[in-house]
């Protein structure tokens, strides 16, 4: 694993940065950091729950723009990713047994870390897997969390060619026969940064050069494919939150971020969850891809717009 957050002349440290480990109750040990604002008043904490194969770098330039609104940043890396503790002795393999595992970790971050050092009210910000954390850990975070912004949530995959529930069935079949920590998709991480005008995540050209430099320097951070086992809990959580009973005990408000032109996760599975979600709603920008914090400016700023909106007293000071 690696403790300390990794500084590169594109994406530097913000300022008023605390960073360290904490030990889950299992001896696993989980990289954080947290960020203090610089503009007054204080208004706040954001918690950012990454999405799959991200760490806490990837957020740099989200913490700056939070920090100006008076709002400080709480995160961490999800065990298994980024510069926190792997789940199975290959470090590339993205693997997890159970989300429930991932919000477990949440819970003991918010006691341990966010509870005691950092200010209230709490926000929650996820992206993508970190969304589908965010909605499991829902019936948990009531009178902690106010309100949550899930960008990109993977309620679904969008490209493919059999159904989530057979999918579900297949990855829980191979699991069962010891194939759990095979790769499901993709593979090993390539040595060489992919092309930009091959990637499906940003059409910002510079961000993605920006965040492939950094894993470029710290290639320890990135990861390849999910495994089996990992795909089927993703799966497992979906379900769940989708479940009529479950939708109907989120009391938290929630606002969803969806990206007209994502290709990674279902974007009409998305809307349509919006619609049944009694406290939720729904903004989709169009054009935008998967990572729409990594984003053009044309959709950053959209999304910040939509997140001063939402969030209470996060508009800028006249």
């Amino acid at each position: 694993m690696t403790d300390q957050l990794i500084d590169i002349p594109e994406n530097p440290i913000p300022e008023r940065t605390t960073s360290g480990t904490f030990q889950t109750r299992d001896g696993k040990k989980i990289r954080y950091a947290t960020f203090a604002p610089a503009g007054r008043p204080h208004k706040g904490t954001v918690i950012i729950l990454h999405g799959r194969n991200e760490c806490i770098e990837k957020y740099f330039e989200t913490v700056r723009d939070f920090s100006k609104r008076g709002l400080g940043v709480a995160t961490f890396d999800w065990r298994g990713q980024g510069g926190s503790d792997r789940v199975i002795r290959d470090s590339m393999r993205g693997h997890i047994g159970d989300f429930y595992t991932h919000v477990s970790d949440l819970e003991q971050f918010i006691a341990d870390i966010v509870l005691p050092d950092c200010r209230a009210p709490y926000y929650v910000l996820g992206h993508s897997t970190g969304s589908l954390v965010a909605l499991l850990a829902t019936p948990r975070l009531i009178n902690r969390v106010r309100r949550m912004v899930l960008c990109a949530p993977l309620l679904s995959f969008s490209a493919s060619s059999v159904s989530m529930r057979t999918l579900e069935l297949i990855s829980g079949f191979l699991r069962r026969i010891g194939f759990g920590r095979m790769y499901m998709a993709g593979g090993p991480r390539p040595r060489e940064t992919r092309p930009f005008a091959t990637n499906v995540l940003t059409t910002d050209r510079d961000r993605y050069m920006r965040n492939a430099a950094l894993f470029e320097k710290a290639p320890e951070l990135a990861l390849g494919g999910p495994t089996v086992s990992w795909v089927h809990a993703a799966l497992q959580a979906a379900r769940i939150v989708k479940g009529r009973v479950f939708m109907a005990n989120i009391k938290i408000p929630v606002l969803i971020v969806s990206a007209a032109a994502d290709t990674v996760v279902s974007t009409t599975a998305i809307e349509k969850y919006a619609d049944r979600l009694r406290s939720g709603a729904l903004i989709t920008i169009d054009g935008a891809r998967h990572e729409i914090l990594q984003e053009s400016d044309t959709y950053r700023e959209q999304f910040l717009a939509a997140f001063d909106a939402f969030i209470p007293g996060t508009d800028p000071t006249p």
